[in-house]
């Protein structure tokens, strides 16, 4: 075997791990979200992250101000349960310690006395830090965020974001209330 075989191979097997060691990553946020988990929020996001919602509600840069975006998201909820679906993670050549993804998921949520249901999709961007990959960027948006009772009704509206009381406009599809989703095809 050659030296360029075995570099090959080398590199092959971290990009594995690594691919691993993100998709854990998505994977333990959702727990540490169900179990509110503060020094969590810290251990997977980087000290310079950025949390940003599609919608605006949530803008927050550097790791205390997630951390309060956070507590106060807590505060305001009941119990939840987070899923994780598929997760799409792409590495950057010229950087082997930055990746970033694509994670779909949905949870269940008890808000303001309400239980909800929601579907998820988060565009990350990740960084090794210290020997781990965190979260270094993250962008949430909602297909739907509806009473579980609305569900049936709310599921295709163009409306279907209902969190804060009043109905707001989801997220995505994109392509049926832009005509585009050319963001996709950084992932294809």
């Amino acid at each position: 075997m050659t030296s360029t075989t075995d570099t090959s191979l080398e590199r092959r097997l971290q990009r594995v791990e690594d691919r691993q060691g993100i998709q854990e990553l998505g994977v333990l946020y959702g727990v540490i979200m169900d179990e509110r988990d503060e020094h969590g929020i810290r251990t997977i996001f980087t000290e310079d992250a950025t949390l940003d919602s599609q919608d605006g509600v949530f803008q927050a840069a550097g790791m205390e101000s997630i951390v309060e975006t956070y507590l106060g998201r807590f505060a305001a909820l009941g119990p939840t349960n987070h899923y994780s679906h598929g997760h799409v993670v792409r590495f950057r050549e010229e950087d082997p310690d930055s990746a970033y993804g694509l994670l779909t998921g949905h949870a269940e949520v008890f808000r303001n006395g309400v239980g909800m249901q929601v579907a998820l999709r988060y565009k990350d961007e990740y960084r090794r830090d210290a020997g781990r990959w965190k979260f270094s960027a993250r962008l949430m948006s909602y297909m739907y965020y509806l009473p579980s009772s609305e569900y049936a009704e709310g599921f295709g509206a163009a409306d279907s974001m209902r969190a804060y009381g009043d109905r707001r406009p989801s997220d995505w599809p994109e392509v049926l209330y832009t005509g585009s989703s050319q963001w996709l095809h950084r992932y294809l």
